[in-house]
């Protein structure tokens, strides 16, 4: 029973250095599309 607990704490390990590995590697491209959104004029304070 030990093994199996260490083998999948292994495993879980494994799967997170490889992941965050893999975020560091990737190149994550930037949005390209504008968002525009409207804001009601009631937002913003009269002065």
């Amino acid at each position: 029973m030990g093994k199996i607990v260490l083998f999948l704490i292994a495993l879980i390990f494994a799967a997170l250095v490889g992941g965050a590995i893999y975020l560091i590697a990737y190149d994550i491209p930037a949005p390209v599309a504008p968002v525009e959104r409207v804001i009601d004029n009631d937002r913003f304070p009269q002065s």
